[in-house]
């Protein structure tokens, strides 16, 4: 979920960078300085990839604090991983 948040706050960065370095014209905008819109849209994009990044997902790790052992398959350089325990 935070991924996804992360993600909106980004783009809408983006949009008001867009709008602050004077690449569209938005009407609503026009009475505030282009430096504060480009200033505020860079700091939306800052948090958005900090909250995409920090947010759950992908991956994760055993939680309650037991080590996962590998199993093996076959002896030298035949061996190879087949699974995995926890010890």
């Amino acid at each position: 979920m935070n991924k996804g948040i992360g993600y909106a706050v980004a783009v809408v960065g983006l949009a008001l960078m867009i709008v602050g370095f004077g690449i569209f014209n938005v009407g609503i905008l026009d009475g505030i300085n282009s430096t504060y819109v480009s200033g505020a849209g860079v700091i939306l994009v800052i948090v958005g990839v900090v909250l995409s990044l920090s947010g759950k997902g992908g991956r994760r790790k055993v939680s309650s604090g037991e080590d996962e052992v590998p199993i093996y398959k076959g002896t030298g350089k035949n061996r190879r991983v087949v699974g995995y325990r926890k010890d």
